[in-house]
């Protein structure tokens, strides 16, 4: 079975994550025994970025900044979508808090819709999610 970062290292809407995570250095933690739950942006996510951004996020003087950025994007433990429950508070691999809401058949966490779902790995599981940088309150 793959790993966490072997999964979103071979799909294609994950190739700006991929980028991201190297920039960082997280891949180590990815690879890891874990569990983890990985929210995934996938590379529409990063829409909102003008590719000038992103590239000056990638940066070696930007690592702090990018690896806070996809702190709110990685989960302890491994949590399946079923596992997900309105107004629950989760815990980050950082130890920041993020918000669930369930709402319409639809979960969010903190106001990114997860997309695809429960593709699991042998350290955890992987969700994608449309928004980049989930750090705000959704209410």
């Amino acid at each position: 079975m793959f790993t966490i970062l072997e999964i979103t290292e071979t799909d294609h809407n994950f190739t700006k994550l991929m980028r991201s995570i190297k920039a960082t250095g997280l891949e180590g933690t990815l690879s890891g025994i874990g569990p983890f739950t990985i929210l995934a942006p996938v590379n529409l996510a990063f829409g909102n970025m003008s590719p000038d951004s992103l590239e000056e996020l990638l940066k070696p003087a930007n690592k702090e900044q990018l690896a806070n950025i996809l702190s709110y994007h990685v989960l302890s433990g491994k949590k399946m979508l079923r596992d997900f429950t309105n107004g629950q508070k989760l815990k980050t691999i950082h130890d920041k808090e993020v918000m669930v809401l369930v709402k319409d058949g639809e979960t969010y966490i903190n106001g990114a819709m997860i997309l695809t779902r429960d593709r699991q790995a042998s350290n955890g599981v992987v969700h994608s999610v449309n928004i980049l940088n989930m750090h705000y309150n959704p209410q």
